[in-house]
């Protein structure tokens, strides 16, 4: 079993996309509906080469050669509560005016939320925060007809970085927990939810959900980020 990381999906120009990596990584282990996986990206993961690959039940990890490049494991789904309510689909392309990354984006390239990326090549995700809200963000999101449980953990991980303030200093994403409950569906109108669940020195740890235009709960996520020098990002790992 090998694991490669198309270019396409990067977060800083030269490693992989957190969380599609780790969507990929939650593929392989292939959880339930009722199931999470917990992903740690432990050194950046390279672009458009073979990784190796050692699953043993529940548990996997990634090599590049000698060096960890992440581990993932099934878990039990983090709980819901404060889960901030849905906007609407409009309110949540209103918060995409907002946006910080449009004119300062430490990776501009970044497959989830670089605007950079041209139309149709990316999740183009517009995270900003809600109007009249209590810090939360939200950005609309439409799926592609592929999408996957891949893109799902990309579209949960960036709004994350931006509520927790990446827009002031550069962060990587270290751990992500998510459970996809149900995919969305392709071609129809969807919300992301981010909010910030607190904050330890360089550590700052973040909350996504994915909703239906009708509200319902599709998947959400729990992650912890690590503000970084820009110089330092490759011992670090992550994405933007």
């Amino acid at each position: 079993m090998s694991f490669v990381v198309p270019a396409r999906f990067c977060g800083p120009p030269e490693s992989g996309n957190g969380g599609w990596v780790s969507g990929h990584a939650a593929a392989l282990l292939a959880p339930g509906p009722d199931e999470a996986v917990t992903v740690r990206l432990r050194t950046p993961p390279p672009l458009d080469r073979e990784l190796q690959v050692e699953q043993d039940g529940g548990l996997l990890r990634v090599r590049d050669g000698e060096h960890l490049v992440l581990e993932a494991s099934r878990e039990a789904a983090p709980g819901v509560d404060g889960i901030p309510a849905v906007v609407s689909f409009a309110d949540a392309e209103a918060a995409g005016e907002r946006y910080e990354g449009r004119s300062g984006h430490p990776f501009p390239t970044c497959y989830s939320c670089g605007p950079a990326r041209a139309e149709g090549d990316g999740l183009r995700l517009r995270p900003g925060r809600v109007e009249a809200g209590a810090g939360e963000y939200a950005c609309a999101w439409t799926p592609d007809d592929d999408v996957s449980l891949e893109t799902v953990w990309a579209a949960l991980d960036c709004p994350g970085g931006w509520a927790s303030g990446i827009a002031g200093r550069p962060m990587v994403l270290g751990t992500m927990t998510a459970r996809v409950a149900a995919m969305p569906a392709p071609r129809r109108p969807h919300v992301v939810m981010a909010w910030q669940r607190g904050s330890s020195g360089r550590k700052h740890l973040s909350g996504t959900a994915l909703y239906a235009a009708d509200g319902h709960l599709l998947a959400h996520a729990e992650a912890t980020w690590v503000a970084v020098d820009p110089d330092t990002i490759r011992p670090l790992g992550g994405q933007a």
